[in-house]
Order: C-alpha cells, then sequence, then structure tokens
C-alpha cells in the first residue's frame, strides 16, 4: 500500500511546541445556527439560520430546550449539505450541562457514534479541532461537530435559578441561549464555507481567580497564552491575520486580553474582536460585558465569520473560543476558576 506522500498527500506536521499544521487543509462544508428570541434581537439578527420566538422552544425544561437547539441545528447543517445522519461518520459534540445532557439527550435520535467533549464555552473549538483531525488523519470522510449554552440552563447550572432573581454585576456575561452545527470533511469538492489549515491547542491556565460572574477575567489569561504560542508556533505577526476572534471574553476579558499580550510584546488590538461583544447591542440589550457560552462562538462563527470567508471578504482569520473549566462544586468549594482557550486557524475556500 502506497503511503500519503506517495500518493501526493503532504502529511500533517507538528509547529513548534504545541501546534499541527494540516498538510490537507479540512473542509467546513456547510454550518447552522439556531438562537434564542434575544439573541434574533442583536445587530447579527439577519444572519442566524433560525431565531426562536420563544426560548423554551416547545419543551418543558430549559436543558429540553437546549437538547431541542442542538438537534435543530444539526439537521439543518446536514439538509444544507444534502445528507442524512447516517452518511456522516461521527459527531463531536458538548454543552455545558452536568454530564452534557443537553448533547446526549438532543443528538440520541441521529444514532451516529458520538465522542462527547467538554472544553466549557470553548467546545466549538474543542470539537471542531478533534474532528479536522480525524478527518484529516484519513479515521472519517465526514463529521458533524455542535454545540450549545442555553441561558436559563446555565444560570440554573452554575449559578442560580432565575426564580431566584439575584442581581448580576457589571462585569457579568449573558450566557448566549443559542447552537451551532458544521459538518468537516475532506477538501475535495467545490463546495465550501472555509478551510481548517492549523490548530494550537491550549492549556489550562489558572490566574487565581475566584469570581464566577466575572467570566472574562477568568478566560482572558488562557486565550494570551495560546494566542502567544500560536504565533510563536507559526512564526507569525498579528498582521498576518484580517482577524483574531476570541469566543466569550466581552468588554471586561477583552481590555485583559490586549494587556496580557502587550506585555509580551504583542499588540492585536487592530485585529481583534470578540463573539460576546459582536452577537448583542451593548446600548440596546442588557448583557452588562457581552456575551459567553458555547453556543456564544459557535453560532457567531457560523452566522457571521464563515460569511466573511466565504465571501473572501477576509482571507484568514484566527478562531479562539474560551472557556472557564469551574463547576457548583468546585465554585462553592472555594477553588479558582481556571481557563482555557483553543485557537483554530480559518482560510476563506
Amino acid at each position: 500500500m502506497k503511503s500519503d506522500e506517495q500518493m501526493g498527500f503532504p502529511k500533517n506536521k507538528m509547529i513548534g511546541q504545541n501546534s499541527i499544521a494540516f498538510g490537507q487543509p479540512v473542509a467546513i462544508l456547510t454550518s447552522a445556527s439556531v438562537v434564542g428570541k434575544k439573541e434574533g434581537q442583536g445587530p447579527l439578527a439577519s444572519l442566524f439560520d433560525k431565531v426562536g420566538t420563544d426560548d423554551m422552544f416547545g419543551a418543558k425544561t430549559w436543558e429540553e430546550a437546549e437538547s431541542f437547539l442542538q438537534a435543530q441545528a444539526a439537521s439543518l447543517c446536514l439538509e444544507k449539505a444534502g445528507l442524512t445522519s447516517q452518511e456522516i461518520r461521527y459527531i463531536f459534540a458538548g454543552d455545558l450541562l452536568g454530564q452534557c445532557i443537553a448533547s446526549s439527550f438532543g443528538l440520541a435520535e441521529f444514532k451516529r457514534p458520538l465522542f462527547g467533549v467538554y472544553g466549557a464555552c470553548s467546545t466549538s473549538a474543542l470539537s471542531m479541532s478533534l474532528g479536522a483531525l480525524t478527518v484529516s488523519g484519513g479515521a472519517a470522510d465526514k463529521v458533524l461537530c455542535v454545540t450549545s449554552s442555553h441561558f436559563a440552563s446555565a444560570e440554573k447550572e452554575f449559578r442560580f435559578p432565575l426564580e431566584y432573581g439575584n442581581q448580576r454585576p457589571l462585569s457579568a456575561t449573558w450566557t448566549v441561549t443559542g447552537s451551532g452545527a458544521f459538518l468537516l470533511g475532506e477538501n475535495n469538492t467545490e463546495s465550501k464555507r472555509a478551510l481548517i489549515s492549523g490548530i494550537t491547542p491550549g492549556k489550562i491556565v489558572d490566574y487565581g481567580i475566584k469570581d464566577a460572574m466575572n467570566m472574562g477575567a477568568c478566560m482572558a489569561p488562557a486565550a494570551a497564552d495560546v494566542i502567544f504560542h500560536h504565533l510563536k508556533d507559526f512564526k507569525r505577526k498579528p498582521s498576518c491575520y484580517d482577524k483574531i476572534v476570541t469566543g466569550d471574553l466581552g468588554f471586561v476579558g477583552k481590555e485583559i486580553l490586549l494587556q496580557l499580550l502587550l506585555e509580551k510584546g504583542i499588540d492585536i488590538e487592530k485585529q481583534h474582536t470578540d463573539c460576546g461583544i459582536e452577537i448583542y447591542d451593548p446600548f440596546l440589550q442588557d448583557t452588562h460585558s457581552g456575551g459567553s457560552g458555547c453556543g456564544c462562538a459557535a453560532s457567531v462563527l457560523s452566522a457571521y465569520l464563515l460569511k466573511k470567508l466565504e465571501t473572501k471578504e477576509w482571507k484568514r482569520i484566527l478562531f479562539v473560543p474560551t472557556g472557564a473549566l469551574l463547576s457548583k462544586v468546585s465554585f462553592n468549594e472555594g477553588n479558582s476558576v481556571p481557563g482555557i482557550a483553543h485557537a483554530m486557524v480559518l482560510e476563506s475556500p
């Protein structure tokens, strides 16, 4: 049997300390986004595939509503590709709830092998990175990557049920009610939204912050770390990217990120934006520091960022969703909130 190199397919390559460059980029073939009522009132409203008029989505519980979000996004993504669930090899999915129940209940009907993953709000990049490695390594021809979050189910999981009526500080972000689904496959078709050409998986970074209502401060150090190592590994400057897009930092986390990178001699202010800032209107919507949640980066990537790459308005972006690795147990036991972030190089097709 001939090797990949003999067949003309370049191998994946380890880059620097942490990164991987794909010898043959992996294609994002189709994607879909489904969001809640509040997200449908923001500046990206017209770009989402579906907007709910009621955040219960006809379900009896918030958790069931989130499962519905995932099922809807996954179905739409496959529908756009003209495929049934039986025509994909694997599903990579996760969410913010205990035991990833939004994914397990929401995607059971697809009856495909499921890799359940958890990266908190960085799950979109985590699932897509693992999916891209699987496709690039020849272990699958098509994989579906899905994630979601729901404001009410997340508040119940990590803070207080809505009935409690607790007051949110200005540093708090608003968990996005939304889901994003992405079909990844080999780069051998003309129809595709973008290409994944490289990834830099992130490390757990813990600055000892214990304020669970300030997710931006908890996650910004992890974003700074992975961006620093990505640029070092690929020997690139911020100007090599049209945009460097974090997922969930909001206004508070953005300022911390820029400062942390400036201390390392890296200025990304011209290139940087954040999905949590893009999805809500800071003047018309009461979301304080902005948006967060697994569905934040996923829905903004599908609806907004990929469109910019698809139309070639942007040629290359660095997509960096961030996650806060806490639980009710760890928080109530007085532990700090570690952060993690994963970086993906996305290019126009």
